[in-house]
């Protein structure tokens, strides 16, 4: 497969390095376009208020530039907690889009949105402050009538992004399970 993963609002750290690495070694293509142009941060409130400063609609431009050189290949879009709500915007307005991976973090739907059974699968945090039971709800109910075939992974007491090693909410049992079940999810695509 070939994949987009898009780092979260810490910007582009050697977890998201390291993700690429394990993707590879699964022999995909990974791409890890760094939207914060080196920036790193040690919060989310840091990253948040780049985010900000930065602004959506440029912060979408770059996401943008970064896929279409391959979205012809048919990409797989992935992201880490604000990646992810980018991938998302991305895979749902690309009709050769082969799949979305998201972990940590989901997007708002449009209304008209409309996909050809996009797979879509999605690991997160149970409880998570960014992604809420009534949110996750609503955006599952919203994905299955855009048209995706959406699964749902929830992990017990791990953090907002367990699978980062050097932050406070890693899990390792939760992330190891997490990249056990998403390397199942790319095969089958």
């Amino acid at each position: 497969m070939n994949i987009m993963l898009f780092h979260s609002t810490y910007g582009l750290r050697p977890a998201v390095r390291a993700a690429a690495d394990r993707l590879r070694a699964a022999g995909h293509e990974v791409w890890t376009p760094d939207l914060f142009e080196g920036r790193t941060f040690g919060t989310v409130e840091e990253g948040l208020a780049f985010k900000e400063e930065l602004g959506t609609d440029e912060l979408l431009k770059r996401a943008v530039l970064a896929a279409a050189p391959y979205s012809e290949r048919g990409l797989v879009y992935a992201g880490f907690s604000l990646g992810a709500a980018i991938a998302q915007t991305l895979a749902l307005g690309d009709d050769k889009a082969r799949g979305l991976l998201l972990l940590h973090g989901t997007s708002d739907i449009a209304e008209n949105a409309s996909v050809a059974d996009l797979p879509v699968q999605l690991h997160v945090a149970e409880p998570d402050a960014f992604e809420t039971d009534d949110w996750l709800s609503a955006w599952y109910l919203r994905m299955g009538r855009a048209g995706a075939d959406v699964e749902i992974y929830r992990y017990p007491g791990a953090g907002h992004v367990y699978t980062d090693p050097d932050l406070d909410d890693y899990d390792a049992e939760a992330a190891e399970a997490t990249w056990r079940t998403a390397l199942g999810f790319l095969d089958s695509l």
